[in-house]
């Protein structure tokens, strides 16, 4: 494979630092908001913002993106250690270098994804 292997090293321990960090700020946002179940959670509309209730929901659902984000950087990280980096999952030919660095985390070659 032509790409180096330590760039996308590099590459995807920013992108999982970066969504470590999200991760930090969305779980600080989630205790902010208190919890729902407590009777003493205000959820009535605020004309000025979002319902408690529905802040919540937008940022749960932040967390699973963040989730799956962080899963899919480590298991490319582990593809690295493994010199199974870059090699399509599906068909085993070489994943292009231009998709690799569009989308670092990439499983399989275009044309297996298409």
């Amino acid at each position: 494979m032509t790409t180096e292997a330590p760039d996308f090293g590099r590459l995807l321990r920013e992108r999982l630092a970066r969504a470590e960090a999200v991760a930090s700020q969305i779980e600080a946002q989630l205790v902010g908001l208190g919890d729902l179940r407590d009777p003493n959670t205000d959820d009535e509309h605020d004309p000025d913002g979002a319902p408690v209730s529905g802040e919540w929901s937008r940022l749960a659902g932040m967390r699973l993106d963040n989730r799956f984000e962080r899963t899919e950087i480590l298991a490319a990280i582990d593809r690295l250690e493994r010199d199974a980096f870059g090699i399509c999952e599906a068909c085993g030919r070489p994943i292009a270098e231009a998709r690799l660095r569009a989308r670092p985390v990439a499983r399989t070659c275009v044309d297996c994804a298409a």
